[in-house]
């Protein structure tokens, strides 16, 4: 199984309505695409200085869904929106 964490970090400029718009695209994400085997967004709530605004927290059987949900048109499709509203966006994906 691989586990896949994604912060995101959104630009101060990014409008509350363009935030919510893309953490809604972020969790429709599973009804559309087989492969997500568990998938959470969480949204920090201590805004802290090192804190992340949005995190990804999904699991996948193995490397090839991965790629397959990393090219799929409808994770692309919020992929573009989100870099235009993060200015950082950070991951790490593991076995376990």
């Amino acid at each position: 199984m691989i586990k896949h964490v994604v912060f995101f970090k959104f630009k101060p400029e990014a409008s509350a309505d363009a935030r919510r718009e893309v953490i809604n695209q972020l969790r429709a994400l599973p009804d559309k695409i087989d492969v997500i085997r568990s998938f959470e967004i969480g949204e920090d709530i201590m805004h802290s200085a090192r804190a992340w605004d949005v995190v990804e927290i999904a699991t996948y059987d193995d490397l090839e869904a991965l790629e397959t949900y990393t090219r799929h048109d409808d994770h692309m499709e919020v992929v573009l929106k989100l870099r235009e509203i993060c200015e950082a966006v950070g991951s790490v994906d593991y076995e376990f």
